[in-house]
């Protein structure tokens, strides 16, 4: 239920006023002085504010200015006087919702009031919305405490307030829009668009379309002008994925946007002025694609301003189980209430993506992840509660020396707890207590797994 809070310094008038209000359905509040409704401001949610004009001390104008400081969007009504109306005017200048003479009529107090109200709630909705996108995509929701991926973080951090473009390289999976929306969401032109594009997913006539817009009978079908997504994105971000995908022609448009800043819709000879910050993402090497000819060197130094390269996700292991966590919490919500919360991944389930090579990089996880919250009817994930194919697929994909293909899988995993292992005190030289932080287990437990594997540092 919406809460108003009425103001005028005649107390009787807001005891008739409150009466109205709730016989109307509307919680409300009341002071009888400006100093007063600041406070009850401070402490209460409210989604209006309807206050008399002329207060002793603090008159409402002096309030509306005070309470446009804290929420410049909560509506403000103001109630005048035939002789004050001036006033109002002024007060609606400075940002007032609306006002109301007195005398008034009832229905038309309740009226303005509803309208109010629902534009509010409208606001604080989108103000949530915002918010949640903003959490979404906030760096740190950008996994991963690896070298490599703290190196990414310091760029994005550095570049996301300018408007430099950027281009994003890195195999598929890896996180590149993920990336594209914390640059957006992270810089001046957060409250503008972000609009991604699929450079891949359209034919090049429509994909030309789908960017530039067109005109009016430009081609069969183009029954009405169509703004191309430049022209949606104006004052925000335009993020181009596949850009590598691009034909010569669209090559040329697009160099000629970044260049000039005007955009020409399909059938048109009018330049329209853009204002955008351009992100592009690539999984191939532009480099070896300008020198097959495949794409314009003057473009790629264009895109190539800030480069950011995401390293696949077997390159940086240790970033596996947070992101494993992560996307634990993330799907919790959509496994059954009569099954307890998943806490973790099991040892054996932690030591086989270690090793796994993971070509579909962190999408990939996510899916194993989501469909294993689901799935998996104890706290911990086990293996038997990974996709079947996943684990066929691990198992054909491993390149581990000593690992027959036909081995069953806990064999494999021994195999892989060996390897690990190995690899950890050979990288710690042999400091037991470094390798066994390394891997996450006990000193007097890596003790054992050297033992039961004869790892011994050989003289």
């Amino acid at each position: 239920m919406e809460t108003i809070l009425v103001v005028d310094d005649e107390k009787n008038y807001t005891l008739i006023l409150t009466a109205v209000l709730e016989d109307a359905g509307f919680e409300t509040l009341s002071a009888n002085s400006g100093a007063e409704a600041l406070a009850i401001l401070s402490e209460s949610d409210v989604d209006l504010v309807l206050t008399d004009m002329k207060m002793p001390q603090m008159d409402g104008i002096d309030l509306l200015e005070r309470i446009k400081k804290e929420d410049a969007d909560l509506p403000v009504i103001m109630m005048t006087a035939h002789g004050t109306v001036e006033k109002a005017v002024e007060a609606m200048q400075k940002g007032a919702y609306n006002y109301i003479l007195k005398p008034f009529d009832n229905e038309q107090l309740v009226l303005f009031a509803n309208k109010a109200v629902r534009m509010y709630g409208v606001i604080k909705e989108n103000r949530q919305l915002r918010s949640a996108v903003e959490d979404r995509y906030s760096f740190h929701n950008i996994i991963g405490k690896s070298k490599a991926m703290q190196g990414v973080f310091q760029v994005i951090r550095k570049v996301a307030p300018a408007s430099a473009t950027v281009l994003i390289g890195g195999a598929s999976g890896t996180g590149k829009e993920l990336v594209a929306n914390a640059l957006h969401f992270n810089s001046p032109r957060k409250d503008k668009p972000f609009v991604a594009v699929n450079c891949s997913a359209l034919a090049e006539s429509l994909l030309e379309s789908e960017l530039f817009g067109h005109e009016k009978g430009a081609f069969t079908g183009a029954v009405s002008m169509k703004k191309g997504r430049f022209e949606i994105a104006n004052g925000g971000t335009l993020f181009l994925d596949e850009i590598g995908e691009l034909s010569a022609g669209l090559q040329v448009k697009l160099l000629r946007v970044l260049q000039e800043r005007v955009v020409e819709r399909v059938g048109g000879t009018r330049p329209v002025p853009v204002n955008i910050r351009l992100i592009a993402a690539t999984n191939k090497s532009l480099k070896d694609e300008v020198a097959d000819g495949n794409f314009r060197e003057d473009l790629f130094y264009r895109l190539n301003v800030v480069p950011i390269t995401l390293p696949p996700l077997h390159e940086r292991p240790e970033d596996i189980r947070p992101l494993a966590m992560h996307f634990i919490a993330k799907y919790g919500d959509e496994r059954s209430h009569a099954l307890p919360p998943i806490t973790g991944v099991d040892r054996e389930v932690e030591q086989l993506f270690y090793e796994y090579r993971w070509p579909g990089n962190v999408r990939e996880l996510e899916n194993v992840i989501e469909r294993a919250v689901v799935m998996s009817p104890e706290e911990i994930i086990q293996v038997s509660d990974l996709p079947k194919d996943f684990i066929d697929h691990a198992q054909n994909t491993m390149h581990m020396e000593g690992i027959p293909m036909d081995a069953g899988l806990y064999d494999t995993l021994a195999l892989v707890e060996k390897n690990m292992i190995l690899r950890a005190l050979k990288k710690t030289d042999y400091v037991q207590a470094h390798a066994a932080a390394l891997l996450g287990i006990g000193k007097s437990g890596l003790n054992q797994k050297i033992k039961k594997y004869n790892l011994f540092r050989k003289k």
